[in-house]
């Protein structure tokens, strides 16, 4: 799934009960200021996979979980059924006052996985064969300042669509979502433990300025309530409750 690789923009997050998401979903489809996601199945479908990194003392997942007004992450991702040859993409996303900047890098998951394995500095990151050769540098620079590590890995379904005449208006819904730690191989696809509701999906609404009039009515309309999330420390929050508690019934659900 080859895209853009530098983002600017503003993403806004509602946690929607799933039969609200399905009536969503029918508006949009039929709606001519919206179309599927190209990237995605014929009706804008695919599956995202993720592999998050922190630091031995969790620098990452405070800053997150304390809403610092400047937080980033750094995950390698994959799309649909790769394998050990198919494309991942290294991303670095970044917040600062509200305003999302995501760059992100490709190169193929064996080469994603060499450069982990071998730690290369700085000058040994030009050997890798990557769309973006700087971003693949910042990479390397976020690494190793944070001494950053394999973590987690999350994987949901998505569904998702891009504005028309609004190049710029993206809305995803994520469900499915699931959490593991005991193998952190992205390539062994989407499994774990749900930290999310079955009866519960996420939607992002992804403007670089403002959102549009009829999308703002239309959210009212459906009386979707905004809400501060976060995947990666959910999931997180989960496993370590699943360490310290093994035993324990869980139902899924998701922080706001």
């Amino acid at each position: 799934m080859l895209s853009q690789e530098i983002f600017q923009r503003y993403e806004l997050k509602y946690l929607l009960p799933y039969n609200k998401y399905q009536q969503l979903v029918n508006v949009l489809s039929s709606n001519y200021k919206m179309r599927y996601d190209k990237y995605g199945d014929d009706v804008g479908r695919y599956n995202i996979v993720s592999l998050y990194f922190d630091s031995d003392d969790d620098k990452i997942y405070y800053e997150t979980r304390n809403k610092l007004n400047f937080r980033q992450k750094l995950r390698l991702r994959i799309y649909d059924q790769a394998t050990i040859d198919s494309p991942a993409f290294f991303e670095i996303k970044q917040k600062f006052n509200n305003v999302v900047n995501k760059r992100r890098t490709s190169l193929q998951l064996s080469s994603a996985y060499d450069y982990l394995k071998n730690v290369p500095s700085n000058e040994d990151i030009k050997n890798y064969h990557t769309s973006n050769p700087q971003t693949m540098s910042e990479v390397e620079s976020f690494r190793s300042l944070y001494g950053l590590k394999p973590r987690i890995i999350v994987s949901y379904d998505r569904q998702a669509f891009h504005g028309i005449e609004d190049s710029d208006l993206r809305i995803t819904f994520d469900y499915n979502l699931m959490a593991r730690h005991h193998n952190l191989r992205i390539e062994d696809g989407p499994e774990g433990t749900h930290f999310v509701d079955s009866d519960l999906v996420v939607m992002e609404v992804k403007v670089s300025q403002s959102v549009p009039f009829w999308l703002a009515r239309l959210l009212s309309d459906f009386e979707c309530s905004r809400g501060s999330l976060s995947k990666f420390c959910t999931s997180i929050d989960l496993m370590e409750d699943m360490k310290r508690n093994p035993d324990k019934t869980r139902t899924p659900s998701m922080i706001i």
